[in-house]
């Protein structure tokens, strides 16, 4: 426990098949030997939208502030946090830097304020390959978005 919070870890992922067409999203989340496994999925949507929801619903899952490491084979989501392209777009009026509206500003707002109440680092893993994590919450990821074909 850094700072006397509770260590949590949580991998991620989305999918969509189709973009946009069904999406499911998934999170397993780990913390003091115990994992819990959540996904979820929408009719119309795309595959970014999944891989934010994913990490959305990690975080809202938690019940306390926590020190959370969010694992990702998103880098679009690692990307924003660890590339500070969330602040650039905050001070930007949620613009980037072509000037047009973010997309997705309505997940990327919620999750901000979830990175607000918790300590979050995020690690990019390689999507596809060995991590036995990140492979289960594409599993799980697919099998919710295939509920909504």
């Amino acid at each position: 426990m850094a700072d006397g919070l509770t260590k949590v870890t949580i991998y991620t992922d989305g999918a969509c098949s189709g973009n946009p067409g069904p999406g499911g999203w998934a999170c397993i989340l780990m913390a003091g030997g115990k994992s819990k496994e959540l996904c979820g999925g929408d009719a119309s949507t795309t595959n970014n939208r999944m891989e934010l929801m994913a990490v959305i619903q990690g975080l809202k899952a938690l019940t306390r502030p926590c020190d959370v490491d969010v694992y990702s084979d998103s880098a679009y989501v690692v990307n924003a946090f660890n590339q500070n392209w969330i602040g650039n777009w905050s001070k930007n009026g949620w613009r980037n830097s072509a000037k047009a509206e973010v997309a997705n500003v309505d997940l990327w707002k919620e999750l901000v304020a979830l990175t607000a109440v918790h300590k979050v680092t995020f690690i990019k893993v390689k999507g596809h390959s060995t991590n036995e994590y990140n492979n289960r919450c594409d599993e799980l990821a697919v099998m919710c978005s295939r509920e909504f074909k």
